[in-house]
């Protein structure tokens, strides 16, 4: 029998514990976490007696990971896809749907774009083509190249509010590649940002075969309901409250130093999976992967917080919910009108939003105190939506400090670095949002590739 030693009980390290007992069932799984529960950012809150996710809400059902996770877990009876996903951006004068057949809120044309764009916005947008062919060199931020080709309109108010809710990032710092594989694929071959975001929505369309059926799906129960499910079917051994501070080679075996830093306990393994943020990680192997402490100290992290509401029942014209871009001067920079959203949390006729604040960057008003910013977000989502009704029966405010890696420019290559790095040590592997996507699925697919590494 073997060990497999975990650090980290995120969707990461759950997912690693779970495939490494279906590769090698009988070996022992143990995993360490310094918090005091399971599920990382994956987590959920009664919410007026409905479970409710307060981190990710949704996975993407045209890549196959997390669907397919959640049906060997068998809860595929619980999948729930949404009724509607039409959202709205909010900007200074007013609410405008969401353009259709963007690439991440980068247009193909300048078609449809008049009202989220000004008359000059459009036009800037239509005089790429007069514009030299692109040409790229290495990796660029994704402000940096549309400002100069599309104009400064496209980036604060598309792309903005797009990357800010998916990354709490900023365009103008966070890198093409990482953060627009696709768009940056097709840049390499195409003269135009135009041309490039229209061959990359077709080469899309073509991979999915123009499936029929919904982009995204969740859980009844929430996405907080797979960590516990995870455990359970991996019967993998969990340890709360107790981090990890070293890892070091000992002749053909790794050991992991966890528990009290003053007398830690040490603990044998045959393989490692390190699946903590970018900074604990880069302390973790410093004694054993030196080369990948630079690259992972090269990855920063952006803090923010959702608070969760359930208002009175109440009319709400917002479809999905709303992206609100910084132009508009608001706290939040996202809206989701989940009892719209989803039909299984409407049943009760209660009206459940969330918001969410923070920025890299720009994370001032987290420093308020909890009543205080989830008085301020109640507001603001109250005048967002319109309410009749304005005070809440319920919210729920929960922080994510540093709970966002910020995919810089020159990523790729850091996650090169650090992989070579780590690959170089038997029985070592690295996985988690820091390296290949924020999503679940990344996340899922991340680890069941560390595993296949190691077995």
């Amino acid at each position: 029998m073997s060990r497999l030693v975990v650090v980290g009980a995120g969707i990461a390290g759950l997912t690693a514990a779970f495939a490494w007992s279906r590769e090698r069932p009988g070996d022992e799984v143990v995993v360490v976490e310094a918090g005091g529960r399971i599920g990382g950012k994956i987590d959920r809150v009664d919410l007026a007696g409905t479970w409710y996710d307060t981190g990710p809400e949704a996975v993407l059902a045209r890549v196959p990971e997390a669907v397919e996770l959640v049906e060997e877990l068998g809860l595929g009876d619980r999948l729930v896809a949404p009724r509607t996903t039409q959202a709205a951006i909010v900007l200074p004068d007013g609410r405008h749907p969401l353009p259709p057949g963007t690439v991440q809120g980068v247009p193909t044309s300048a078609d449809g774009l008049a009202g989220v764009l000004t008359s000059d916005g459009v036009a800037r947008v239509r005089a790429e083509a007069d514009l030299p062919p692109l040409r790229l060199d290495g990796d660029v931020s994704v402000g940096a190249l549309l400002r100069a080709r599309l104009g400064d309109e496209v980036v604060d108010r598309l792309v903005e509010p797009l990357l800010g809710g998916v990354y709490a990032g900023r365009p103008d710092d966070l890198s093409l590649a990482a953060t627009m594989p696709a768009l940056a694929a097709q840049l390499a071959r195409a003269d135009s940002v135009l041309a490039a975001a229209l061959a990359a929505r077709d080469a899309g369309a073509r991979s999915r075969g123009d499936v029929d059926g919904p982009v995204f799906v969740t859980v009844d129960g929430g996405l907080g309901s797979l960590p516990e499910a995870l455990v359970a079917a991996s019967g993998a051994q969990v340890r709360l409250r107790t981090p990890a501070h070293a890892i070091r080679r000992a002749g053909g075996r790794l050991e992991v130093a966890v528990g009290p830093t003053a007398a830690p306990e040490v603990l044998a393994a045959d393989a490692v999976v390190v699946t903590a943020p970018a900074g604990k990680s880069a302390r973790l192997l410093a004694g054993v992967a030196p080369d990948a402490v630079e690259p992972l100290r090269g990855i920063p992290y952006a803090s923010m917080a959702v608070v969760a509401m359930a208002f009175p029942a109440q009319p709400v014209d917002a479809g999905s919910g709303l992206l609100v871009p910084p132009v508009t001067g608001r706290l939040v920079k996202g809206v989701t009108v989940s009892s719209s959203k989803w039909p299984h949390l409407s049943g009760d006729g209660l009206l459940r939003v969330r918001a969410s604040v923070g920025r890299y960057g720009d994370e001032s008003q987290l420093q308020r105190d909890d009543d205080d910013l989830t008085a301020a977000v109640v507001a603001d989502v109250a005048d967002l939506l319109g309410l009749e009704r304005p005070e809440p029966r319920e919210a729920h405010l929960v922080r994510w400090g540093g709970g966002l890696p910020q995919y810089l420019v020159g990523h790729p290559q850091r996650v090169v670095a650090i992989r070579d790095a780590v690959a170089a040590v038997p029985g070592l592997a690295v996985a988690g949002a820091a390296y290949d996507g924020v999503g679940v699925p990344a996340c899922i697919r991340g680890a069941r590739r560390a595993v296949e590494a190691l077995t």
